[in-house]
């Protein structure tokens, strides 16, 4: 007899945990389907208070899956590129997106943050003219639009 009421009291636990866990869509708060912080505006106006140079951003849309818009920036020095990616990443941050992912910040020449939508890549000047990837992703150099202006 012990028994069965053991099975009896569990069964109701059972039951009632599995109704609290599972809630019908109509009790979803409006705040679990908001979209997440738009992060360009964040990381431009860092970048411009950071003092970075020939910022560039490149929207990807319809090009790649990986992100939906790219900034390509430069630092004057090793120190300049890792002061600048330590501020974009906090900004981050505070603005909610708390995954964030940052390749490159030991050496500083070339700093990668993964946020997600957004793909953030700040250089010393001589290694972004090597990877070039404004020329890459179909953009061309802030120095060569000059250029191009002046002739």
């Amino acid at each position: 007899m012990i028994w069965v009421r053991q099975r009896e009291r569990n069964l109701a636990l059972f039951h009632h945990a599995r109704s609290e866990a599972v809630r019908p869509l109509t009790e979803i708060t409006a705040e679990a389907l908001t979209p997440a912080v738009d992060l360009l505006p964040v990381a431009l106006t860092v970048l411009d208070d950071m003092k970075a140079e020939a910022v560039v951003d490149i929207d990807l849309t319809g090009k790649t899956s990986i992100a939906d818009a790219m900034i390509i920036a430069s630092g004057r020095s090793q120190r300049h590129v890792g002061a600048i990616a330590d501020a974009v990443i906090r900004a981050f941050k505070e603005a909610g997106q708390g995954s964030v992912s940052v390749e490159g910040l030991p050496l500083c020449d070339w700093v990668l943050i993964d946020a997600g939508d957004l793909v953030v890549h700040i250089f010393r000047p001589e290694i972004r003219a090597f990877y070039n990837l404004e020329k890459i992703w179909g953009r061309d150099r802030p120095s060569e639009n000059a250029e191009r202006a002046r002739a």
